[in-house]
């Protein structure tokens, strides 16, 4: 039985500086730089293992496979916290996962397993600690506010890796959709996500577009995309899917068809988690509002930036097909061009009490979304991949883009730092993944060729 790593020869300060120096940041969402998050004093931590958007398997499968790293990297991040309890919630199917992390933890009264049901967005991190804790963050807040750190499970093992020094450089994530074989890989950051598609022995159909991320919150992307840090999976649907359509409609028309079709009925602002939380979203006025213009009721208008961009409300709730999650992104991006800065605040002490009822079956939203085909394992590979050339955006996480440290023409080493963080502002290292030559020194990114 592997035993769990001793922490006691390494202090905080220690830890916290190789994590910053090997560039990690959260696996997905945002990209907040992890150095930041482990440093908060807390008394819970939660592992994020719930596997948020459907068809991703990513932490499923490490939880599974790569348990003892995972315990290791836990570890340390509850050295640094202080927590007093350690929680890791994954999905109550997940019985191999559960058995192989209990096998790690046992005797270790710090430490529980939360078995979570299978809805969506159980992996919203809001979501998440209030089944976990009761607790529930404040509008525009963040789970430290009450106490607690929520970390996903890569990023723990990202953690175990950066304390053996070794940099954050390549990248867990499922491909899966319209695949004649979905797996889930370890690839160096920057690789291109064509060069993906013939591992999981190609695509199915002709005519294709991609996601990267999943079906419910994924962005349409070129198949000469990067990976990036946040990266955690690549959905191949077919052209016409309707997914793809919603995705590709010009905000103007979907403007235009809320002010003309929206009938006031509630059932976006019925289903949104973060109204259900107690939060003072409620999508339904905002679709009203908008029609005269983003100044027209500024309490409504600007509770759009309490939107966790799920798109329940688009998918599950609305009976006309309206948009209400992208008119919710659109008015953010307004917003931040005028330099507004959140209001909302409030600090609810209950749930909306139809909570419990209103949470969406992951089953059955597969179902609506026309992907159930697409429901299929995706095991883990390791097969060393090693591309030709990779592009490293300077900005994959929250903050100032990254600086870099190299020029065209010089030879650089795997694992070598190409940019470093900004010091205005948090940021992430940014190291390469394979050995070779800087071709290309951007705004935006470093290319790299073998």
């Amino acid at each position: 039985m592997p035993e769990l790593r001793d922490v006691t020869r390494m202090n905080t300060k220690t830890i916290i500086n190789r994590v910053k120096e090997a560039g990690v940041i959260g696996a997905g969402g945002a990209g907040f730089p992890t150095h930041l998050k482990i440093a908060a004093s807390v008394d819970t931590v939660i592992v994020n293992g719930a596997e948020c958007e459907p068809l991703l398997r990513v932490d499923q499968e490490l939880m599974e496979k790569n348990t003892e790293e995972l315990i290791n990297g836990l570890e340390f991040v509850r050295e640094t916290t202080g927590a007093e309890r350690v929680i890791i919630a994954l999905k109550a199917k997940y019985t191999k996962a559960i058995e192989n992390i209990k096998k790690l933890i046992n005797n270790k009264r710090i430490y529980d397993i939360q078995e979570l049901e299978d809805f969506y967005p159980v992996g919203d991190e809001q979501q998440l600690l209030y089944e976990v804790t009761g607790r529930i963050v404040p509008e525009g807040g963040i789970p430290l506010q009450v106490g607690a750190v929520v970390i996903n499970v890569e990023t723990v093992i990202n953690i175990n890796n950066a304390l053996k020094q070794t940099p954050l450089t390549h990248k867990y994530l499922t491909i899966s959709g319209a695949v004649k074989k979905p797996l889930t890989l370890l690839v160096p950051v920057g690789t291109l996500i064509k060069e993906l598609l013939s591992v999981v022995g190609g695509t199915t159909v002709t005519d294709f577009q991609l996601l990267d991320g999943g079906p419910m919150m994924g962005e349409i992307v070129s198949p000469d995309a990067p990976v990036k840090k946040t990266t955690k999976g690549v959905l191949v649907l077919p052209e016409g899917h309707l997914l793809i359509r919603n995705k590709n409609t010009d905000i103007k028309f979907l403007l235009k068809r809320a002010m003309s079709v929206c009938a006031q009925c509630r059932a976006c602002t019925d289903v949104c988690p973060r109204y259900l939380l107690g939060h003072s979203l409620e999508p339904h006025r905002i679709m009203r509002s908008i029609s005269y213009g983003i100044d027209s009721d500024s309490e409504v208008i600007t509770s759009a930036l309490l939107c966790c961009e799920c798109g329940v409300c688009d998918t599950w709730g609305c009976p006309m097909g309206l948009s209400p999650r992208i008119i919710n992104m659109h008015i953010k991006d307004e917003l931040l061009k005028r330099n507004y800065k959140n209001t909302h605040n409030l600090s609810p002490e209950e749930t909306y009490i139809m909570r419990e009822f209103r949470k969406v079956p992951a089953k059955r939203l597969i179902r609506r979304l026309d992907i159930h085909e697409y429901d299929r394992a995706a095991p883990l590979d390791l097969r060393e991949l090693n591309p030709e050339r990779v592009e490293l955006y300077l900005q994959q996480h929250i903050g100032d883009p990254s600086k870099p440290v190299v020029n065209v023409g010089e030879a650089v080493n795997k694992g070598q730092l190409i940019a470093k963080a900004a010091e205005a502002s948090p940021g992430a290292n940014i190291h390469t993944g394979i050995s070779g030559r800087v071709r290309a020194v951007t705004e935006n990114s470093v290319i790299i060729e073998r």
